[in-house]
């Protein structure tokens, strides 16, 4: 059974209606101290969590709300009481906590000191509800092993959160990415253990969720990209290209009366298309599906070129970071 002075879990979440309800349910008898940190919900989601038993914090409303800021006080107030939890579990709101996790995660950092962060395989809900959640659920899907950076699900450290400074509460997407390179930086080794840790719902059934989706990460992309020059280096290059570049090409092509430029240019979208259906196919994924998902991913290079672009124009005019929501 996991200790309760050994680890605290920190939940977060921002109008997630019933799947909060079964977050926190999937804590119920894991033993350890619970905070729920509220990012501003104006559902009942404050006295789901009371109702639950779980400690609650809410995040000041008159300041922009982010997952890294609100993982941030979860932390903190794990602290504050005078308990000094040795880890910490990290959980995101609209995730479900499965049997067994807590302990493997707590073993691995038991057994191998230099180990800063833990991460496990997490799973979609409702897979096969939209091509949607059938592309988070095979996002989620990476081997096990050493890695770079890791989703929000995970276990970490208590020094080496604080050596880390936590979260930086200014990104709005890849938080997490963002905070596992630091870690990794100082020395730290991040690895993803073969165990179930998660069950998420991403709920996403409308083009327009999948579209904000793709917007968010993009912004992740390059305010991530920016703090760190050498991560996101592939996935920037590829909006560029295929978002930007491309379309330039293809357009100056046509109107230049230069139709080979512009067939040029689409075929390579093709080309691009079928050698990620070929990848999708390597890793697993069925052909239906793979023919589905490359559509979308050789799609979401334009979503992810508005994202890119938000995060310029707010950095160049000095605005804050907004949460960009897709649910």
């Amino acid at each position: 059974m996991t200790s309760r002075a050994n680890l605290g879990v920190v939940a977060i979440g921002r109008n997630e209606g019933d799947r909060l309800v079964q977050c926190l349910a999937s804590l119920k008898n894991s033993h350890v101290r619970v905070i729920y940190v509220d990012s501003g919900s104006d559902d009942d989601s404050i006295a789901v969590a009371k109702a639950a038993g779980v400690e609650v914090a809410e995040l000041d409303r008159t300041k922009p709300f982010t997952a890294a800021r609100a993982r941030n006080a979860g932390f903190a107030a794990l602290r504050a009481s005078g308990s000094s939890p040795e880890y910490v579990q990290f959980i995101d709101g609209d995730c479900r906590v499965q049997p067994g996790w807590l302990e493997a995660a707590r073993l691995a950092l038991d057994t191998e000191k230099e180990l800063g962060i833990v991460t496990g395989w997490r799973s979609e809900i409702n897979r096969d509800r939209s091509t949607y959640n059938g592309m988070c659920d095979f996002e989620w899907h990476r081997p096990a092993g050493e890695i770079a950076a890791c989703g929000g699900d995970m276990m970490v450290r208590s020094h080496v959160f604080e050596k880390a400074g936590g979260f930086n509460d200014s990104v709005i997407a890849a938080e997490d990415d963002e905070f596992c390179v630091r870690v990794g930086l100082a020395g730290w080794r991040i690895r993803r253990i073969p165990v179930e840790m998660t069950l998420h719902d991403a709920d996403m059934t409308r083009f327009g969720q999948w579209w904000r989706r793709a917007v968010r990460s993009g912004h992740g992309f390059a305010q991530v990209g920016a703090m760190h020059p050498g991560y996101f280096v592939t996935e920037r290059r590829r909006v560029w290209v295929f978002g930007a570049a491309l379309p330039f090409v293809i357009i100056g092509g046509a109107i230049a009366g230069l139709p080979w430029v512009a067939w040029g240019g689409l075929a390579l979208y093709g080309v691009s298309y079928l050698r990620t259906i070929s990848g999708l196919r390597r890793e697993g994924l069925p052909i239906d599906e793979a023919i589905t998902h490359a559509g979308f991913l050789t799609l979401s290079k334009f979503p992810n070129l508005l994202g890119m672009i938000t995060y310029a124009w707010r950095q160049m005019r000095g605005h804050k970071m907004q949460l960009i929501e897709y649910k």
